[in-house]
């Protein structure tokens, strides 16, 4: 077999050459700026429970830390993205589907959490359709369905 036909890890890696399209790099950027909101929220919490006067001390610990986990998702999906690793796609939406319930549920709310909602909702929407859209797709290298490697190639 040719090093064409059997490509070497650090050519699968590397990802396709040339320039980020600009779709690429604003949905790593709307992706951050979701991980960046999880840990900031986390923290906020933590230092709530830690040295402010929660309701149940417990679950603030407990949901800063959470949030500050999740944050880790949609944070190694991003160095994904911008590295065009095409492992990186599926961490990232599955960060805006998750995204959107809490964009629901805050719209949902009597209070200032509304436009938050919609701030989440907006970007979680527009990073989904970046994430799905075809500069995006062959800038990571990912092939769709029943597309195989052309002959020659």
């Amino acid at each position: 077999m040719s090093a064409e036909q059997n490509p070497t890890p650090e050519a699968e890696s590397a990802g396709p050459a040339g320039p980020r399209p600009g779709r690429l790099i604003a949905a790593a950027a709307l992706t951050a700026l979701e991980g960046l909101a999880l840990v900031v929220g986390g923290a906020w919490m933590l230092v709530e429970g830690f040295v402010g006067d929660p309701d149940d001390r417990r679950s603030a610990v407990t949901g800063g830390i959470t949030l500050i986990v999740l944050a880790l998702l949609p944070l190694l999906a991003t160095r994904g993205l911008l590295g065009r690793r095409g492992w990186s796609r599926g961490p990232a939406v599955i960060t805006q589907i998750m995204a959107l319930p809490v964009a629901y549920n805050l719209l949902q709310a009597d209070s200032v959490a509304i436009p938050a909602g919609i701030a989440l909702g907006v970007v979680a929407i527009a990073a989904l359709v970046l994430l799905v859209n075809a500069a995006t797709t062959q800038a990571l290298g990912i092939k769709g369905p029943g597309r195989t490697q052309e002959p020659g190639k």
